[in-house]
């Protein structure tokens, strides 16, 4: 249960998903409101003000990506979290969810158990202010466009970029749970490397869900890049059942790192978009 009343807004044209969806939120103690079509869905999120919105992409009128839109586009809406439930098969749908501003998606046919996981880190996130992620507990939003602004242009400091690959297909295969096992995990890998090579000072964050952003000396650069590298490739495999280790290493999309390692911010940077700008050059 949750210790205030929360409020969600569910916008599903299915009505025994909507239904099921509103009971069984209502028992987890929010306040839930539900409705079928798209322009309801953009009225309820302005007239009812709910703290989180569960949206259906494929809706009777417009779809949920024109409603997502809506919602970012009108400042009393613009930070309510949304969660899109999506087709397995269209993967494309959740990169254009994500893209128009979706804080999370889910795939049909959904475990509800994993959807409230995700409602309850969508709000716990929004409560924190979106300062800590609430799957590792490191800093993200605006504590890290805090610090990156404080050394833009200045001597002194590198950036790392560790970049998690294919971590949607690993989340689809074995869900939730386990995904957030493998963030965790890696979290604590970076933090204790960090802690034989760098300095106490030096800072470690996300600048996304599967991104990490390191700031550190650049004589200490090298050194952790290897470390990390190193230390990276010989885990994932780890993060697979016995069963499934022979054939995920023969695929395509499975668990890796990349890591990119920024010596100089002296020139190379003028405001923190532009570091951001990098990493998604770098994930492409």
């Amino acid at each position: 249960m949750t210790d205030t009343k929360s409020k969600i807004l569910i916008v599903e044209d299915d009505l025994d998903v909507a239904e099921m969806l509103n009971a069984y939120f209502r028992v987890q103690g929010y306040e839930v409101f539900t409705v079928n079509w798209g322009e309801d869905g953009v009225r309820s999120s302005l007239q009812d003000h709910p703290d989180l919105v569960i949206l259906d992409i494929r809706l009777p009128d417009i779809d949920g990506y024109e409603v997502a839109r809506r919602m970012r586009a009108d400042r009393r809406t613009s930070d309510i979290p949304i969660i899109f439930l999506t087709e397995k098969r269209d993967r494309s749908d959740k990169l254009q969810g994500l893209e128009i501003g979706a804080d999370d998606y889910i795939t049909k046919p959904f475990d509800v158990q994993e959807l409230r996981l995700r409602v309850r880190n969508a709000l716990k996130r929004v409560s924190q202010g979106s300062l800590t992620n609430p799957v590792t507990g490191l800093p993200e939003g605006a504590l890290v466009d805090e610090r990156l602004s404080e050394i833009i242009g200045k001597d002194g400091s590198a950036l790392l970029f560790v970049l998690l690959d294919n971590m949607d297909s690993f989340r689809e295969a074995y869900g939730f749970v386990a995904s957030d096992d493998v963030l965790r995990a890696i979290s604590l890998m970076i933090v204790n490397t960090m802690r034989e090579v760098s300095r106490p000072e030096d800072f470690l964050g996300h600048l996304s869900g599967t991104d990490f952003v390191l700031v550190l000396p650049p004589s200490n650069l090298v050194a952790l890049g290897e470390k990390l590298r190193t230390r990276l490739d010989q885990s994932m495999e780890y993060f697979y059942p016995i069963k499934d280790r022979d054939q995920m290493a023969k695929r395509s999309d499975k668990l890796g790192a990349k890591i990119v390692e920024i010596p100089s911010l002296k020139t190379q940077f003028t405001t923190v978009d532009q570091i951001k700008a990098e990493l998604q050059r770098n994930k492409k």
